[in-house]
């Protein structure tokens, strides 16, 4: 486990990815997280949540991404969401991450800011990478508060590149250095 101040981050459980059922199936929760995505990645039965499970999480080869749960520090530790890396090249030295907080009651309160700081440590220390990029779209404006929060800065945009709602919006592409990182 790794630990921050109002986080600590775990391996996936079976339990914890369950958990995300709800949060699938909520809409404010699931466009949020999946922006463009959010019609393959809704309303989506316990079943195949389970049988994801297998695929996603068991099979992952960590030699090319990593999922970890969020948990709230609290006298009963709370499954509040997911944060993890993909698309990792180890000649570049660089990923893409993602987060999502599906626990909306732990919204706007800093936990997924911690849960960022707590991968990008183990990013640049433990995996010894130079970049950390990511990608949002313009209407998640607390997430991009977030991010830079972090660190990370608005490196791009690729205008309506993201339909939303029946609104196209930007999709906000911003990264991260190590050298611009204060562990």
């Amino acid at each position: 486990m790794m630990t921050g101040l109002k986080v600590e981050l775990r391996p996936v459980s079976l339990d914890d990815f369950k958990k995300t059922y709800n949060w699938r199936n909520d809409e404010e929760t699931a466009r949020l997280e999946a922006g463009t995505g959010f019609f393959r990645l809704s309303n989506v039965p316990m079943e195949k949540i389970e049988a994801d499970y297998e695929q996603s999480i068991i099979k992952l080869d960590k030699r090319e991404e990593g999922e970890f749960s969020i948990y709230a520090l609290e006298d009963t530790p709370e499954h509040i969401g997911s944060i993890g890396y993909r698309e990792l090249n180890m000649i570049a030295r660089r990923c893409t991450v993602g987060i999502g907080i599906g626990h909306k009651e732990y919204w706007g309160k800093g936990y997924g800011t911690d849960a960022m700081k707590i991968l990008i440590r183990f990013l640049f220390q433990t995996m010894n990478l130079e970049r950390i990029q990511l990608d949002t779209w313009s209407g998640n404006k607390r997430a991009i508060r977030s991010y830079e929060k972090c660190g990370f800065e608005v490196e791009g945009r690729l205008r309506n590149h993201s339909y939303i709602n029946g609104k196209y919006y930007d999709t906000v592409v911003m990264g991260l250095l190590r050298e611009d990182f204060s562990m």
